[in-house]
């Protein structure tokens, strides 16, 4: 029974951020939004929130290794599993503002997490944590990074936010975000107290689980939709994609769980910090090896490898 509600609970909270989304972008056309704007916060925003939540509930729950390892884990599987597979399919165009901009950002980002993580500016004394001035200090850059986003967007009009978005009744846009904030509650927590029952059951980690199970599960919908987009071969923008959720992940995610209640760190994350940040510079290697900016299909197969090779690590660790 536990299984089948850990299984169901993946379910709901994937299926409640669609409600939540959808319900919110008719609701946000409906008050005179732009297209822009609804895809810039709602559409991101809501995309996220089955992370988020597995990170709140966690966080609250004590669980901070699931939280810590959700957020890791999900950048990790990110690019070398949902990049690699989608190359592996069909070569991945790298666009000047993502290798220029987007990756050095997301690479920031996880350096500053890293940095904050082992500092002492939340913990003078004791262990370390992710406290709730780092917290702050996350959702500071993660709003430098939004201020990016928008302006490269009005500018240049990116493909990204070109989507127009449905209008449907109030009274079913307000039913699907009320539905869509329920499934996520629940999905949420049958989630996490399945991950911690499994830990104690198998005897291992909550970090592994968070690293492994959780984050490639919440991970699924975009894996998904990547390959087929990578079959149809529409991948303009789908490296700028993963690398602006990285960043989502790393600032938004991670600094709201830290205010909500501080993260306590274990210094063995430390070496997932460090593979996010090798993932990551392989995309720029990507960049420079290539006559033109893309993940090659065979570099999209290296990818896979080192993936399988990090997740045998992670059982061997864990």
């Amino acid at each position: 029974m536990q299984f089948i509600q850990f299984l169901l609970g993946f379910v709901i909270l994937i299926k409640g951020a669609d409600f939540l989304v959808l319900g919110s972008t008719s609701l946000g056309k409906r008050f005179g939004l732009s297209d822009l704007v609804i895809g810039l916060t709602v559409v991101s925003f809501g995309t996220s929130t089955p992370e988020l939540l597995v990170n709140l509930v966690s966080s609250v729950n004590g669980s901070a290794e699931i939280a810590i390892g959700n957020v890791m884990g999900s950048n990790i599987a990110n690019i070398l599993l949902i990049l690699g597979v989608s190359a592996a399919i069909y070569p991945l165009p790298i666009t000047r503002n993502t290798y220029f901009i987007e990756i050095p950002f997301s690479l920031t980002a996880t350096l500053l997490v890293g940095f904050l993580a082992n500092a002492t500016i939340s913990s003078a004394t004791g262990p370390l944590i992710i406290g709730r001035i780092d917290g702050l200090i996350l959702l500071f850059f993660f709003l430098l990074f939004l201020g990016y986003v928008y302006i490269s967007t009005k500018e240049k009009k990116e493909k990204r936010f070109e989507k127009e978005y449905k209008t449907i009744a109030i009274s079913m846009s307000v039913g699907y975000v009320i539905l869509g904030i329920l499934g996520l509650y629940f999905g949420g927590n049958w989630v996490v107290n399945g991950a911690v029952h499994y830990a104690q059951f198998f005897n291992v980690s909550e970090s592994l689980v968070g690293l492994t199970i959780i984050s490639v599960g919440t991970s699924l919908p975009e894996l998904v939709t990547s390959a087929l987009a990578s079959f149809k071969k529409n991948t303009d923008i789908a490296v700028g994609n993963v690398v602006g959720s990285n960043i989502f992940n790393m600032l938004w995610i991670l600094g709201l769980s830290a205010i909500v209640k501080p993260l306590p760190f274990n210094t063995i994350s430390n070496i997932d910090i460090m593979m996010i940040v090798a993932a990551s510079t392989m995309l720029l290697v990507a960049v420079v090896i290539g006559k033109t900016p893309r993940i090659s299909k065979w570099e999209g197969y290296v990818f896979i490898i080192i993936y399988i090779i990090y997740i045998y690590y992670l059982i061997q660790r864990g």
